[in-house]
């Protein structure tokens, strides 16, 4: 069985965050959430960049992903991040 991974979830729209969530704990992985970028980056900030991937919107409302994104990568360099939209 392959390791359990801990996971960040940053995405504004509660049903995508939700269903993202459910299926990779299903999974078996550790999955925290956050609703917008600046929550995303709070809780990178106290895991101290503990997490082994972090996933997130590039649209949200009060700090988007892409400034999250960079700020985390400024503090945890070697942390992976993976940025998303649904818009075209």
């Amino acid at each position: 069985m392959p390791a359990m991974a801990k996971l960040l979830i940053v995405e504004d729209d509660e049903s995508v965050r939700t269903l993202a969530a459910r299926a990779l704990e299903r999974d078996g992985h550790s999955v925290a959430i956050a609703a917008d970028g600046a929550q995303g980056l709070a809780l990178i900030e106290a895991a101290r960049g503990g997490y082994d991937l972090v996933v997130s919107d590039i649209r949200m409302p009060e700090m988007d992903g892409i400034e999250m994104a960079t700020a985390a990568a400024a503090l945890f360099p070697s942390m992976k991040i993976m940025l998303m939209t649904g818009y075209a």
